[in-house]
C-alpha cells in the first residue's frame, strides 16, 4: 500500500522568480503606478491612522463612506479620547468587527493622549503599542504618511506576491520579509502599487489576465487558461 502524501506535499510549490525577473517586476509596477497612494480618504495623520485601523478586513470603500461622519463627530484624538465606545459602534456599525474596533479606536486615543501628549508617534515601536495598531497597520500608516521604506502585506500584496513567484511563505510576515529582501528599494511605492493591481487587475476571482502587464512573469497564469 503506498504512503499517503502529506499536504505540504501533494500542494505544488510555486517556482521562484529569478534575480532578473524580481528586476523587472520592479520596474513595471513602479512604471505603471508611478505615483501610487492608498485610496482611504484621509486629511491628516490622525484620520489616517483611524482609516487605516477601520480597514483591517473591511474595504477602503466601505470605510471611506464611514469616515465622514465618525470625523465630523469626533475631529480628532482628544474628542475620539473623550468618547463613548458604544456611541463610536453606532458610527461604525457597518465595518466589520465594529464592536472591537469602536474598544481600539478609543483606547488608542486616550492612549495617545496620556502618553503621547496627544501626538500620534511615527514610530514603529511606538506605534504598534497603541491598542488596536500592528505591525501591518503601522507599516500602511508610515508608507502613505512618511513615504518609509517599508512594505505592508495585506490579502492584495499576498496574492500577488505569490502568483508572481516573489514569495512561497505561507504567512504575512514571511512574504514580507520576502518582498524586502527582493526589492529592497522603493518599497513604500511598490507596497501601494501591488495592492492596486490586486485589487484591480490580479484579482482573487477572475483576474483580469487579458490587460495584465505582468503576465510573461506569471508563476500561475496556467490556472486561470480557459475559465
Amino acid at each position: 500500500m503506498p504512503a499517503k502524501r502529506s499536504a505540504k506535499s501533494s500542494k505544488p510549490k510555486v517556482k521562484r522568480a529569478s534575480k532578473e525577473e524580481i528586476e523587472a517586476i520592479k520596474q513595471l509596477l513602479l512604471e505603471h503606478y508611478p505615483d501610487s497612494v492608498t485610496e482611504l480618504h484621509y486629511r491628516n495623520l490622525y484620520e489616517l491612522l483611524v482609516a487605516v485601523m477601520l480597514s483591517a478586513q473591511c474595504t477602503d470603500k466601505r470605510v471611506n463612506i464611514i469616515t465622514p461622519a465618525l470625523f465630523e463627530r469626533y475631529p480628532d484624538v482628544a474628542s475620539l479620547a473623550r468618547a463613548d465606545v458604544e456611541e463610536v459602534k453606532r458610527y461604525i456599525q457597518t465595518c466589520s468587527f465594529f464592536n472591537n474596533k469602536a474598544k481600539n479606536l478609543v483606547a488608542m486615543a486616550r492612549m495617545v493622549m496620556e502618553r503621547y501628549g496627544g501626538e500620534i508617534p511615527l514610530d514603529e515601536k511606538e506605534l504598534v503599542k497603541l491598542p488596536g495598531v500592528g505591525q501591518k497597520t503601522a507599516h500602511v500608516v508610515m508608507i502613505e504618511y512618511a513615504g518609509a521604506n517599508l512594505m505592508a502585506v495585506d490579502t492584495h500584496v499576498f496574492r500577488v506576491a505569490h502568483r508572481l513567484g516573489l514569495s512561497d511563505a505561507m504567512t504575512a510576515k514571511g512574504t514580507e520579509e520576502d518582498l524586502v529582501r527582493a526589492f529592497r528599494t522603493d518599497l513604500h511605492r511598490l507596497h501601494q502599487a501591488m495592492v492596486l493591481f490586486g485589487r484591480y487587475i490580479c484579482k482573487a476571482i477572475k483576474p483580469e489576465c487579458d490587460r495584465c502587464f505582468l503576465t510573461q512573469y506569471c508563476k500561475s497564469k496556467e490556472n486561470f487558461k480557459a475559465r
